[in-house]
């Protein structure tokens, strides 16, 4: 586990955290991120489509003392998103932080070879579920005085180059949503920012068979030629849901070890001519 660093910056606070689990061993950026906000003094709903898979994110918490729920639930489906809603205001009741965590990486081929159903089913688990977290969670915000969210994307949604269509595109759409959605509710005291992770060592990213050989490749492309892990979201996100980014809304933060700032190196010819 990373070093422990307590303070009560969420203390009183209720949040959400959907993908709060794993179906793999390990720190994912969901499973992190629910026990910096416990952490920290925040009452945290865990979510995930298997409660068994947030089973290991609550011992965590509970292990520090911090406080929280597991509610099982598909984001993606409308009714369930009302729910878990309702289960974390019912809880303690008030709701201030949604972390939209959840994601897939969706089926593979360009747009000749997307399978179209697939496309459909994939696109409303990494966008929809997000306005309908949203769409739940802001009115209850509202009441609580104001909120923040906080929507995960990827640094595969803002430049080109992933092999398939459909991940880059779903994760260009969570950027855009949260440019629309700070907009619309910046007045109801609610702000809305994005994260978006880069090269981070996840149990998803494990579980797709991960090289020794590929994970060096990956630590190379970053500018301080590291590898990121779920903790470092996660703290991007304590951030984020914290009073100290009162003043921080509609953006889209990059971790991911400079990776979309450039290159290591560059061939670039001399600034003036040889002599």
């Amino acid at each position: 586990m990373t070093d422990i660093r307590r303070d009560d910056c969420l203390k009183g606070k209720v949040a959400i955290v959907t993908g709060a689990g794993s179906r793999a061993e390990g720190i994912g950026n969901g499973r992190a991120t629910a026990v910096i906000l416990a952490r920290h003094g925040a009452r945290v709903t865990l979510v995930d489509t298997v409660a068994q898979w947030a089973e290991e994110t609550r011992r965590l918490i509970e292990a520090e003392e911090g406080v929280c729920q597991i509610v099982e639930g598909d984001v993606s489906d409308p009714a369930q998103c009302r729910a878990i809603v309702a289960r974390a205001v019912d809880a303690w009741g008030r709701l201030d932080i949604l972390v939209n965590n959840v994601g897939i990486t969706g089926p593979r081929g360009n747009a000749i070879e997307v399978d179209v159903a697939a496309w459909d089913s994939a696109m409303r688990v990494n966008v929809a579920s997000m306005m309908l977290m949203a769409k739940y969670a802001i009115p209850e915000m509202i009441k609580s005085g104001g909120g923040s969210i906080i929507n995960l994307s990827s640094v595969a949604g803002l430049q080109g180059g992933h092999p398939s269509l459909l991940y880059p595109t779903s994760k260009g759409a969570i950027v855009a949503l949260t440019r629309a959605m700070a907009a619309h509710h910046g007045r109801d005291g609610i702000r809305v920012n994005c994260i978006a992770p880069g090269t981070v060592y996840t149990p998803m990213v494990a579980s797709r068979g991960m090289t020794p050989e590929l994970r060096k490749a990956r630590r190379e492309r970053t500018l301080l030629g590291t590898e990121g892990t779920g903790w470092d979201i996660g703290y991007g996100a304590l951030y984020l849901a914290s009073d100290e980014s009162r003043w921080v809304t509609g953006i889209t933060l990059p971790i991911d070890g400079g990776a979309t700032a450039g290159a290591k190196t560059s061939p670039v010819p001399p600034s003036e001519p040889e002599k």
